[in-house]
């Protein structure tokens, strides 16, 4: 860019930027490559901002000659302060920076983590415990079970030798014990040591917490607040209850997976993490308060500043949360000096100041994602709003149009190389529900301040948020469910880069007019022929279909189609809400006359809970088995909250609708043992196995039984043979050939989840079944498997978007 380019209200705005990207670069090379190259990244931001003013010696004219307006004083002002600020900055990058990467690659645990030894630590925490969900396998709940958090070593000791080590570790701890901790306390915990990208080492604690310090003051009162907001949330449905805190002070413990991962789909992730959004709505508020009062500016910075500095405590010290006060920081010193036109400066002394202060900062990737949505509200967002103002849009609706679109397109570079997908739905899903998530944070903080001095006051305030809250899991939802909402792109920082490249050109595209005319035509054809295919005509659910085994992960569902269209009988529910929800919307499926449980391991039984809420269920029927007991009282709980009866089904019972018939063959013996007293491989034999008959012939529904369940079917000398097959227990090693044999399948369905710590299917189990002729089709690689036709003309479709490895 061209120095003479510049507008004279914000030319000075850039002089900052060439030094926030050196101290970047610096702190960046110096993390994933080492301390040296921070160093040498620091010398050379040194030269150049030396060539530079140099430069400006020697090409400085006489300014006195010069009106103060002069276009040589404007470039002359801001070649001295990019100069200055790339020679200080450098500096500092060679010296702080340097010597603090250096530290932590040389610091005495690291050997040790590298030997995988045992430690005992006593450390100062950084940041609240931060928990990790697990999807739910066999007689293990899903849920939060374990959690995450930074801390400082204060005291290292490896077998019976003290280390000095003062570097940042990762703790993996159980959530029992650690939940409740705050930063600031000092806590003794023993594991074993492991290596780390982000940190000296990992520590894999197993037990409480020790010698546990009281938390600082502060921290109290802000755990004191947090816990009257979850309190006071309690008031409303369950999604929006947990909702409510994640949006306000980024807590997520009590929010349903199936929310975040609907908020991930669409594009909204970022409403789940305390960010700079968040503090500039609670900012402007305040601000917009003291004026209504008639305070003065700097009245009005230094109300603002308190209320920063507080919400940043209630929040804790996630890295946009930081780099958003330090930027509110500076934008209220301008404020109060009476210059309001400093935000891009604002942003780059945040990533200056946060940066030299915690290098390891330019890796985390909320913080780059913070960042890059922040410089486009600056430099993108404003300039389409003037844009489409200067046209006849109305101001309002052109910035509801120009922030989301411009803060998506700058991070879903970033976003894309996380996760290996496009979101084309997210600007749209935040753009509706931009309008009410301002009006739910101010709610919800105001609920927390009151909380506790007047109950009833922040209940009033939660229900006023509630709405809001509503619409925003509606909007989150329903965008999640878009077909082709998502499209997959190549992970990894290279897919990152395409995905930048592609935004930057199409930018450039976008300005020059005939280009735009010709882009826009594209687009628009591009959109007539892929929408009606994609969105109204998706191929999917295939014509005919009588049974589709849904990708929901290491788990079952298999829905059976009735003769009435929207109607069909759904077995087992895999371990996701979210995934079995979206495989039957994905078929239409609107009543489901019967919820059939094969047995109550949580990859079964995980998704109940959001069938009955979202569907017209008749009842929910389950075998003889009562164990795990925590998954039977699981099962009971959702069918008394939805309503629904539960039956209980035995050998020889047949069940009839339009269409389809099924008939109970086993398990063969009743099991009545107590908690505790089963084993895995019993609660599996105790599955429920059904023959279900479809105008495309004989399907055999086979739960998780194992090989004495197998047996005892053979033994019974019940007639086992059928068209099609649900493999058993996901395809494992643990299924009899002489079973197989038994079925004589051409069809065989395997519901498994890709990358599982299985090693589900068996190889053996699918070269046999190939072997006798049958079609395998594996969730984990052909996504929802559907069969179609009739018993002579037995055709599968695949869906072809099979789900990701599990978390759990």
């Amino acid at each position: 860019m061209s120095f003479r380019s510049l507008d004279p209200l914000s030319f000075r705005d850039w002089r900052l930027v060439p030094a926030a990207l050196a101290v970047w670069l610096a702190a960046l090379v110096g993390s994933l490559v080492g301390w040296w190259c921070a160093l040498a990244v620091g010398a050379l931001s040194a030269c150049l901002g030396v060539c530079v003013l140099c430069g400006l010696l020697v090409r400085a004219p006489n300014v006195r000659t010069l009106s103060p307006g002069a276009v040589v004083v404007r470039e002359r002002w801001l070649r001295q302060g990019v100069g200055w600020s790339l020679v200080v900055c450098g500096a500092l990058s060679m010296v702080p920076t340097s010597l603090r990467l250096r530290a932590a690659e040389d610091d005495p645990l690291r050997p040790h983590a590298q030997r995988g030894e045992t430690a005992l630590l006593t450390v100062e925490l950084a940041d609240r415990p931060r928990p990790i969900f697990s999807t739910g396998f066999g007689g293990q709940e899903a849920g939060v079970r374990s959690a995450m958090v930074s801390a400082d070593v204060r005291q290292a000791e490896v077998g019976s030798r003290m280390v000095a080590s003062h570097g940042k570790v990762l703790l993996l701890v159980p959530i029992e014990g650690w939940a409740r901790l705050l930063p600031g306390q000092e806590v003794r915990a023993n594991g074993e040591l492991a290596t780390s990208d982000s940190a000296v080492a990992v520590l894999r604690v197993r037990g409480p917490p020790e010698g546990v310090t009281p938390a600082p003051i502060w921290e109290r009162a802000a755990e004191s607040l947090r816990a009257g907001l979850r309190q006071a949330a309690g008031v409303l449905s369950d999604e929006a209850a947990g909702l409510l805190p994640a949006l306000v002070v980024g807590d997520t413990v009590a929010l349903p997976h199936r929310v975040i991962d609907e908020f991930r789909a669409a594009g909204m992730s970022h409403l789940l993490a305390v960010s700079g959004a968040n503090l500039a709505i609670v900012g402007v508020a305040t601000l917009l308060l003291l004026r209504a009062i008639r305070l003065g500016p700097r009245c009005c910075a230094v109300g603002a500043g308190m209320v920063v500095i507080g919400f940043v405590v209630l929040a804790g010290p996630e890295p946009s949360v930081l780099r958003a006060a330090v930027m509110g920081g500076v934008g209220l010193l301008a404020l109060a000096a009476g210059r309001q036109q400093a935000a891009l400066p604002a942003l780059a002394v945040s990533v200056i100041v946060l940066l030299l202060h915690e290098p390891s900062m330019a890796t985390s990737l909320g913080f780059v994602l913070s960042v890059l949505a922040t410089a486009a509200l600056i430099l993108v967002a404003s300039r389409w709003t003037r844009f489409m103002a200067g046209r006849g849009v109305p101001r309002v609706i052109a910035e509801a149009l120009a922030v989301p679109a411009a803060a998506h397109l700058a991070t879903a570079p970033v976003i894309a190389g996380m996760s290996g997908t496009v979101s084309l739905v997210a600007i749209g899903a935040n753009l509706v529900v931009a309008p009410v998530v301002a009006p739910a944070t101010v709610l919800g903080l105001l609920a927390a301040v009151v909380a506790g001095p007047c109950p009833w006051l922040a209940e009033f305030l939660v229900r006023l948020a509630g709405p809001e809250l509503s619409w925003m899991v509606t909007v989150g939802r329903h965008a999640a469910a878009m077909p082709g909402g998502t499209v997959d792109w190549p992970a990894g920082w290279w897919g990152g880069v395409l995905l930048a490249l592609l935004v930057v050109a199409t930018v450039v595209v976008l300005r020059r007019k005939q280009l735009r005319t010709l882009a826009i035509a594209v687009v628009a054809g591009l959109l007539v022929v892929i929408v009606p295919v994609r969105v109204l005509t998706p191929g999917w659910p295939p014509s005919g279909w009588s049974a589709v085994a849904c990708d929901v992960g290491q788990g079952d569902a298999v829905v059976l189609a009735t003769a009435e269209p929207g109607r069909a009988v759904l077995v087992d529910t895999g371990p996701d809400p979210g995934a079995v929800a979206g495989c039957l919307g994905r078929l239409g499926v609107s009543r489901i006359p019967l919820v059939i449980l094969s047995h109550l391991h949580a990859d079964h039984i995980g998704g109940l809970a959001a069938v009955l809420d979202e569907h017209a269920v008749g009842a929910v029927a389950v075998g003889s088995a009562r164990l795990p007991g925590w998954a039977w009282r699981q099962v009971q709980s959702a069918a008394e909250r939805g309503r629904v009866p539960l039956l209980w089904l035995s050998i020889g019972q047949r069940l009839d609708w339009p269409g389809l018939s099924i008939e109970v063959l086993g398990p063969r013996v009743v099991d009545t043992r107590e908690e505790g007293d089963a084993t895995g491989t019993e609660i599996n034999n105790g599955s429920l196995v059904l023959r279900a008959t479809t105008h495309s012939g004989r399907m055999l529904l086979t739960g998780d039984v194992e090989l004495a369940a197998q047996a005892d079917l053979l033994d019974s000398h019940v007639d086992l043979r059928a068209e099609v097959l649900k493999v058993p227990h996901h395809g494992s090693r643990y299924t009899a050939p002489e079973f197989l044999d038994a079925v004589r399948p051409r069809v065989a369905l395997i519901s498994v989840g890709a990358g599982n710590r299985y090693g589900h299917p068996s190889a053996g189990t699918i070269n046999y079944l190939s072997g006798k002729g049958a079609t395998v089709l594996r969730t984990d690689q052909d996504g929802d498997s559907a069969v179609v036709g009739d018993s002579g003309e037995l055709a599968v479709v695949r869906r072809g978007e099979p789900r990701g490895p599990p978390n759990g």
